[in-house]
């Protein structure tokens, strides 16, 4: 199969979507491979060592003429008419975007193979992972940069000073993202406070992962009652394929005190804080209830070395995968079962088409 890797044209997205290791992978297997000039140079990979593992160097138009293309985020508007008919994996959260991209990928009879909504035997989500352990460390360090004086924030300092915390970070979610936002936080020295559903995984979590944290069950009246006093939140709901509920309500920002930070690490799937709204790398704050809030739809981007070669990890194998069964084979395999979101001109994943009100669209994969 040809393999196409455009260069992301996402404000500020560094990232790639394969390595050249991984392309001298892909090319060992059979395939064809070719790479959009330029599309690694911003995670530290030259043009020549995309050659030198046997890739072609082509224009971004050929890279999407490809039987099967590979990125890191989802089509932009610029890119629809590049849309037509072939396979494109990468992350689309079309749940939390403009409904346009899945129009477009309907009209086109794209197969969108979501990297959000792909689940391992085990249920896991091997491609979201390591993308949200990354936007989970980032999200403490962007909140406590923007809780700088100087930044319009309140003058709190997360950490430990003679000894004593400082700064109090409330983590709604207790997921990959939430897990490593709060990991951050502690070892910062704050204090940290962590909502989840599940009684018995929060004990567990906190037996093994975060000692140091205090865990809490996640109902609108204990989180309202945590904000109270809060430094730093972070948004960290996950809802697979789905939009994210709005679990911190507008009232429940207003009542935050001037300065501080809100942080929406969902803000992909259509954000879980209500007053959030999408913003980028160029532009990724704005003020409403004196509230700073950071919503950057694409957080890892802004560590396209670390995030580039930790998503390699873990998309190599199903990228193989793909390129060797081709479209039919799609339907006999369970876990790219689970990824795919549209295919011929209908939506195969029920979430987004009730997120999206397309119920009409919706059509599942039947094998």
């Amino acid at each position: 199969m040809k393999i196409g890797v455009p260069k992301e044209i996402k404000d500020q997205e560094g990232r790639v979507a394969v390595t050249p290791a991984g392309i001298l992978h892909l090319i060992q297997q059979g395939h064809a491979v070719v790479v959009e000039v330029d599309a690694g140079v911003a995670s530290g990979f030259a043009n020549e060592q995309y050659e030198q593992a046997g890739a072609r160097l082509v224009s971004a138009a050929e890279a999407w003429a490809a039987d099967l293309v590979v990125k890191v985020k989802e089509p932009i508007a610029s890119e629809y008419h590049y849309l037509d008919g072939q396979l494109v994996f990468t992350f689309f959260h079309l749940a939390g975007v403009d409904p346009a991209l899945t129009v477009a990928l309907l009209a086109s009879a794209t197969t969108a193979i979501a990297y959000e909504t792909l689940e391992d035997s085990y249920g896991r989500l091997p491609i979201l992972a390591p993308m949200s352990a990354v936007a989970g460390n980032m999200a403490t360090l962007m909140g406590s940069y923007y809780l700088a004086g100087f930044n319009g924030g309140k003058g709190v300092q997360l950490g430990r000073v003679v000894g004593k915390r400082h700064g109090k970070v409330v983590v709604v979610g207790d997921g990959v993202v939430g897990q490593h936002a709060a990991q951050v936080a502690c070892g910062m020295g704050a204090n940290v406070f962590v909502a989840g559903i599940d009684t018995a995984f929060m004990q567990n979590i906190q037996t093994t992962v975060l000692p140091e944290a205090t865990f809490f069950l996640s109902t609108s009246e204990a989180i309202g009652t945590h904000l109270l006093d809060a430094d730093l939140v972070v948004g960290a709901i996950l809802c697979r394929g789905a939009q994210a509920p709005k679990v911190i309500s507008e009232a429940m920002v207003a009542s935050l005190a001037a300065g501080s930070v809100v942080v929406d690490v969902s803000i992909d799937q259509g954000g879980c804080i209500a007053t959030s709204r999408p913003t980028s790398h160029s532009d990724p704050v704005f003020v409403k209830h004196g509230v700073v809030h950071y919503c950057v739809t694409n957080m890892p981007g802004a560590y396209p070395r670390t995030s580039t070669i930790a998503l390699m990890d873990a998309t190599l194998p199903y990228i193989l995968k793909i390129a060797d069964i081709g479209k039919d084979g799609l339907k006999h395999d369970k876990e790219l079962m689970t990824a795919v979101n549209t295919l011929d001109g209908v939506i195969t994943c029920r979430a987004v088409a009730d997120a999206l009100g397309m119920a009409d669209k919706y059509a599942p994969i039947i094998d």
